[in-house]
């Protein structure tokens, strides 16, 4: 099989896209697949390291205003769409599938017009713009929740999926979890609070938890911060102008990035983070609670909706990033992890797992493919 995926961005739109290729390499050893992505986002770093080949192309997104950057990202985008096309016929593949990310409109738009089978996969409860253009032009449309597919009326064919996610431990043993605990400088016996803010760590979070430190207020806790890559500087600065040095503190340890994210949330006791889709699979494969911040001022408010669907069970509480406050965020931490919510919590969450989720993927690949032969 030769397959390409077009996803761009962050780690969310990347890690689904990742997953599809691995799952097509398991079930085909010769498959040959190739990524398209731009040279602005993650999939520069994260496809390279996953061993698979990466190609790029112009793609912005289009905002309904009139200005000049406006008119010139859609000549760009015009470029890429002109781009895509060439890598398509060039690469000659079986199918196309889009994960997310601005460059989906030109790559599944230009292999539509080429007649190449197309897939797009939407991993989030409120489906994106993208999406939603490109419903009659896109063969078939994976979703991760049901409450998706009422959302894409007009799509030729919706099928309910989930989404693909790292290889993830779901048992890992006693003193897995304490050395995978202990590698951070963490006390095992403590009750361990992961906080992290997606892909690129949100400055919202991290200024929270620092004020939290900063107050005293996790006497019942222990925090692994997941600061970002690019924040990761400002967090250690702000904390030493108030006096808080990591090694001297055994309250809170700080990590810029964690490439093997589902080991440590294995680990941890309750999650604080985003609502991001990917996000949202990892908290229900691994049943862990949750205290939700949903990203404002995003497409549509998906991350809202996403955290709806683990909120209204009881396996997550939300916090409105407005809201956010050391005393309220440490608040909601002390009442997750009193008495059995930790573990009632986390229990409603396992229940909304969808199983099998790779054969799913690829039995809807493989079919689209067979049936374009």
């Amino acid at each position: 099989m030769r397959a390409i995926i077009a996803c761009a961005g962050t780690a969310g739109h990347i890690n689904p896209g990742l997953a599809i290729a691995n799952i097509i390499k398991e079930n085909d050893e010769n498959a040959n697949i190739l990524f398209i992505g731009t040279e602005r986002g993650l999939e520069q770093d994260l496809v390279p390291r996953a061993g698979y080949k990466l190609r790029t192309i112009e793609a912005y997104g289009l905002s309904k205003k009139i200005s000049f950057e406006n008119l010139k990202n859609i000549f760009k985008t015009l470029l890429g769409f002109s781009q895509a096309k060439k890598i398509i016929k060039s690469f000659e593949p079986d199918v196309v599938i889009g994960t997310g990310g601005y460059i989906c409109g030109a790559v599944i738009y230009a292999a539509h017009k080429l007649k190449v089978p197309t897939m797009l996969h939407e991993s989030n409860a409120f489906p994106g713009k993208a999406v939603t253009m490109l419903a009659k032009k896109t063969d078939t449309i994976m979703v991760s929740f049901s409450d998706a597919m009422n959302r894409i009326p007009k799509a030729n064919r919706v099928v309910l999926t989930g989404t693909p996610t790292r290889n993830i431990r779901k048992n890992l043993s006693v003193n897995d979890k304490i050395r995978e605990i202990e590698k951070y400088g963490l006390n095992p016996a403590k009750p361990t609070v992961l906080i992290f803010g997606g892909s690129q760590g949100a400055k919202k979070l991290n200024d929270t938890v620092v004020d939290l430190v900063d107050k005293k207020l996790n006497k019942k806790y222990q925090i692994l911060l997941v600061a970002g890559k690019k924040l990761y500087e400002e967090v250690i600065k702000e904390m030493q102008k108030r006096n808080l040095y990591l090694d001297k503190l055994n309250s809170i340890k700080v990590e810029p990035y964690i490439y093997e994210m589902a080991e440590t949330m294995n680990a941890a006791d309750i999650m604080v983070c985003r609502s991001g889709a990917t996000t949202i699979t990892e908290l229900t494969k691994l049943g862990k609670p949750s205290i939700l911040v949903p990203l404002p001022n995003v497409s549509n408010n998906h991350q809202q909706y996403n955290a709806e669907v683990l909120e209204k069970i009881g396996a997550a509480r939300i916090i409105k990033n407005d809201d956010l406050t050391a005393e309220i965020l440490n608040e909601y931490i002390e009442g997750v992890l009193d008495g059995n919510n930790t573990k009632i919590m986390g229990q409603m969450a396992k229940s909304l797992f969808i199983p099998n989720v790779e054969n799913k993927i690829y039995e809807e690949i493989e079919t689209l493919v067979n049936k374009g032969n």
